[in-house]
């Protein structure tokens, strides 16, 4: 009998050591299993984490398996995250940047800029661009969102973060298209600073 238990003893340690090199054969990772179902191989590969501010100033993250979640510690007691609060602490009228049909900025705007990104100190910026109703609304959409990333360009080059670019084109006039006057007012691009 303590034979039969012996021989039992080394078949069980024969296995295990069996399953044991063969385990990273059989579990070796291929390129599908680096891949979490939401990115399904969209990614190829390349974790790049995404973070964001929503209007209220709140920072979120998102992992590459869709999870989501607030950047900051701090909560109330009913679990809501606490924020930081984002104004609007500059309004450019375009016509004193850009050219029509361009989001390339002077080089007098560039300096306005950069003594306003230097001055202001806020923790981030939230950059978005606006157009008069003109051109159709892909255009301005596309010419929004240029002018917006050229100006977030020159607040990023004077040690600025920038959160968030973001180009709304038309849909977001502060007075009415029917007048020179208020069409100027619409093309403007806004900071909103995080504080």
């Amino acid at each position: 009998m303590v034979n039969t238990i012996s021989k039992a003893i080394r078949a069980v340690a024969s296995l295990s050591l069996a399953v044991a090199i063969a385990m990273p054969m059989a579990f070796a990772p291929t390129t599908a299993d680096a891949q979490t179902r939401s990115q399904q191989g969209r990614d190829k590969g390349v974790y790049t984490p995404t973070i964001w501010v929503d209007p209220d100033g709140c920072e979120h993250w998102v992992m590459d398996d869709g999870a989501e979640g607030y950047m900051t510690p701090h909560t109330t007691r009913q679990g809501i995250p606490v924020c930081r609060r984002g104004n609007v602490c500059g309004v450019m009228n375009s016509d004193q940047f850009f050219a029509t049909n361009s989001y390339r900025i002077h080089k007098s705007g560039k300096a306005r800029l950069s003594e306003f990104f230097k001055k202001t100190g806020a923790v981030s910026y939230i950059i978005t661009g606006h157009t008069d109703s003109r051109a159709s609304d892909a255009y301005n959409m596309k010419l929004s969102y240029n002018r917006a990333n050229a100006v977030a360009a020159i607040a990023v080059a004077n040690g600025a973060r920038i959160a968030d670019v973001r180009g709304y084109g038309e849909r977001q006039p502060v007075a009415a298209n029917n007048s020179a006057q208020g069409m100027a007012k619409n093309r403007r691009v806004e900071i909103i600073c995080i504080r």
